[in-house]
């Protein structure tokens, strides 16, 4: 009876832990690490993930929400800092902020390092299959061949697939030339046919399982497939393409902003990180970090590309007001 009421009174204990609610994109930490953190500081860490940064940006703005730590890209931030949806960074609960690499630092979405702590980098391009392309890939010009019809895949996200068909024509993309825009909509539309889907994380599953033989990736998704499929490659085609950059940031809905820094603090750890980005497959912003990475990792340059493809890439920038015209094309591409 006495055992009984033990194992009642254990089981019913109430867990009075406090909870920081994560917002991350879908499979972009180890989740280990969250256990660590749980089990180093006596922290529930309540974990969700979105698929784009509009998705984010979109519950964080509506309201309703308790989020204490968010990974949103260059521009989102640029616009969350605008809309005053973020809280600034106590760097005093950062120190480990010092392992951030200096490229990565005083960028133009936060110039003075107020908001944000960097997370992960990369590019956009194109991941093939050799042996069900056998011409050179260089260009955006072949998601637009019909000999691959059925077998193209694109990022379902508004600013990733506008820009490659700004890219294709010779356009910024973050222009704000009507015309231009219009040109990049009838790209699409005429694509569209030639398609097999608009997808996110499941062309991973695709491009592995070779139901595909062209699809637009982030490069740490292809540094993942490529090793899960050895025929595949991936290229940042010439016309230029998106350098982007995730961070850390506390939305203005946090109710734990210490419990939110700390928790940036132990992701800025460099043996935490390199948890991260060994399973991820992307590229870290921690230079101390990028001491403990192999060799092989460092010099693929899917991962670390050269100056010479980055300097034809761009960063995605707020487009403010103007962001609208995007969505009425990307309505139209969709519907």
């Amino acid at each position: 009876m006495v055992l009984t009421m033990v194992l009642v009174t254990v089981g019913c204990g109430k867990d009075d832990r406090i909870v920081l609610n994560v917002y991350n994109w879908g499979d972009y930490i180890d989740e280990s690490v969250i256990e660590e953190f749980e089990n180093e500081f006596n922290i529930r860490v309540n974990y969700e993930d979105f698929a784009t940064n509009e998705e984010m940006y979109v519950k964080i703005k509506s309201g309703g929400t308790n989020y204490d730590v968010a990974f949103p890209s260059d521009y989102m931030i640029e616009k969350m800092i605008r809309e005053d949806l973020l809280l600034k960074l106590d760097m005093n609960n950062i120190p480990n902020y010092e392992n951030i690499d200096d490229i990565f630092r005083n960028l133009e979405f936060d110039p003075n390092n107020e908001y944000s702590v960097p997370y992960m980098w990369g590019t956009v391009g194109i991941l093939y299959n050799e042996k069900m392309v056998n011409e050179p890939v260089d260009s955006w010009d072949i998601l637009w061949d019909s000999k691959y019809k059925g077998q193209i895949v694109m990022l379902d996200s508004q600013r990733d697939s506008i820009a490659v068909a700004l890219k294709k024509l010779g356009y910024s993309m973050n222009t704000r030339n009507i015309s231009e825009l219009e040109e990049a909509k009838a790209e699409l539309i005429k694509q569209k046919p030639l398609l097999l889907a608009y997808v996110g994380d499941e062309v991973k599953d695709m491009m592995i399982g070779e139901e595909a033989a062209l699809a637009v990736v982030w490069s740490g998704d292809a540094v993942y497939m490529m090793e899960e499929n050895e025929d595949l490659r991936y290229v940042v085609p010439k016309e230029g393409s998106n350098f982007w950059f995730d961070n850390m940031v506390i939305p203005n809905t946090s109710k734990n902003k210490e419990e939110a820094e700390l928790f940036i603090n132990f992701m800025s750890r460099p043996e935490i990180a390199l948890k991260n980005t060994e399973y991820i497959g992307y590229s870290t912003t921690n230079a101390e970090t990028m001491k403990l990475l192999d060799e092989e990792i460092i010099n693929n340059e899917v991962a670390y590309p050269s100056d010479e493809i980055l300097d034809r890439c761009e960063v995605f920038l707020d487009l403010g007001e103007f962001i609208k015209e995007y969505d009425k094309i990307w309505t139209d591409v969709k519907s």
